[in-house]
């Protein structure tokens, strides 16, 4: 696998260093990236800094650069999405469908209107508040989704006004420096660049005192070090976090249709989604159907390298991850819960594990309790619904979660009562660039996409023009 520079002020940057880039499949490395020293970050922030200066002045270039960039990444999501396969270890077919959230996002952005609104306009006054950009912001991403939430982030930043510095996940961080060389040419010099590094790097570009903004996608135990790293210079900050998200089923579902859709939105990627269904509350009467359900699709899954044919499920990205899903299940099990399928590591090389269906859990296990963020999926029985949704909102977490039944309004109604960002109704996962996204409590602060993630990237600038002057 051929090695990627870092992007900076629009030229390729190899660095003095270098780390090994690992294919979970694997389990071996098979390419190197660079290692950004102290000089690369601070030529990185002076360079998005310089380049500010023009960019937020021009929205008809920001919109068509963006609209640009777009193409571009459309061509390459082949390519793209095999680097991405091999170093985050999904099918290829899901990465290359992942490559796609790119110009999906800057098309929307690029589309976006976001007039001043006016406040008073009368013989006194006309009050407008208009939306102002930031400046230079930093971007760091997760190994989870790498490049769709890249674009979560860079789409309504740039098309804001601001410059950005990305720094992707040490874990996955090929195919970003791969589409940062694409879109070199594309943006004007130091309006994206892109490095890569090992820790601390996140915390010198979180701290860098010409960053005006800090968003994160990542763990809650992380995002409360840049929280307050950033409260030290009062940035602005946007932290999406873990989750640990219940689906609840109502006693009217039919267990078959909701055992597809939660095993298909608990094990998407593994299993390795923020907003993942990570346990499930089931009416006790029909509990042992969907159980059996999930058992049968588990068994359907096809676990293998990205690159198989006919693969539905990757390995766990990295070993402290491999490692973390082993122990909440080994420890589950010791505890008293049984695995009516799975419940171990896949022979061989690379850190793949079995789809596992967990019963006799309960809410204190860690399995429950925490976020696991890997192929294991605790189901657990209920006789009262209030005391489901009590259960379901027992959490440090508030992300995602999802109501499953036969009567929509139903379940919309029983929503109102669930303390998340998004609940959906007979579905999970759904995400689109005009829906806000966030989450509550630990789960984060601030929202990404829509008009609503625009404006995490701006500050309120009100304008009063006195009419009754002289």
């Amino acid at each position: 696998m051929t090695d990627f520079p870092m992007t900076i002020a629009g030229k390729p940057v190899a660095g003095d260093a270098t780390f090994g880039v690992i294919n979970p499949a694997t389990g071996a490395v098979f390419a190197q990236a660079p290692d950004a020293s102290d000089a690369d970050l601070n030529a990185a922030v002076a360079a998005s800094l310089d380049a500010y200066r023009d960019w937020r002045k021009d929205e008809g270039l920001r919109r068509e650069t963006m609209r640009k960039a777009a193409r571009v990444l459309e061509a390459a999501m082949p390519e793209l999405g095999a680097i991405l396969s091999k170093e985050q270890g999904k099918p290829v077919a899901e990465a290359t469908l992942e490559i796609y959230g790119g110009p999906y996002w800057l098309d929307y952005y690029a589309g976006i209107d976001d007039v001043p609104e006016v406040i008073q306009d009368d013989a006194a006054a006309l009050v407008e508040v208009h939306r102002q950009p930031l400046g230079p912001v930093a971007a760091i991403t997760p190994w989870n989704f790498p490049v769709a939430l890249a674009f979560w982030k860079i789409a309504p930043a740039l098309r804001a006004g601001n410059t950005l510095v990305l720094k992707p996940s040490p874990y996955t961080p090929l195919s970003t420096l791969r589409f940062g060389q694409l879109l070199a040419d594309v943006f004007p010099p130091g309006v994206l660049n892109v490095i890569s590094g090992r820790d601390p790097l996140g915390a010198r570009l979180t701290a860098h005192p010409d960053i005006r903004k800090i968003s994160f996608t990542g763990s809650t135990a992380t995002g409360k070090k840049v929280a307050v790293a950033a409260a030290e210079d009062l940035k602005r900050v946007t932290l999406e976090l873990g989750g640990n998200d219940p689906a609840i089923v109502l006693d009217d579902a039919d267990p078959a249709t909701v055992a597809a859709g939660i095993f298909a939105s608990s094990m998407a990627n593994a299993g390795q989604v923020c907003v993942a269904i990570k346990r499930a509350y089931v009416p006790r009467a029909m509990y042992g159907d969907v159980v059996d359900a999930l058992v049968e699709l588990a068994k359907k899954a096809k676990v293998a390298d990205g690159f198989t044919e006919g693969v539905t499920m990757g390995p766990v990205n990295n070993a402290p991850q491999f490692a973390r899903v082993r122990g909440l299940v080994d420890a589950a099990l010791s505890a008293g819960a049984k695995a009516a399928t799975g419940g171990r590591p896949i022979d061989g090389p690379g850190y793949f594990y079995e789809p596992t269906i967990l019963t006799g859990v309960s809410d204190d296990m860690p399995i429950v309790a925490e976020e696991q963020f890997g192929p294991a999926l605790p189901v657990l029985p209920y006789d009262n619904l209030d005391d489901a949704v009590a259960r379901a909102n027992d959490s440090h977490f508030g992300l995602g979660s999802s109501i499953w039944t036969g009567d929509l309004q139903r379940g919309a109604d029983l929503a109102r009562d669930i303390q998340a960002g998004t609940t959906w109704v007979n579905s999970h996962l759904i995400m689109m660039p005009q829906q806000p996204f966030g989450g509550v409590k630990w789960s984060g602060l601030g929202v990404e996409n829509g008009l609503p993630g625009l404006h995490e990237f701006t500050d309120v600038h009100v304008i009063y023009q006195n009419r009754n002057a002289g």
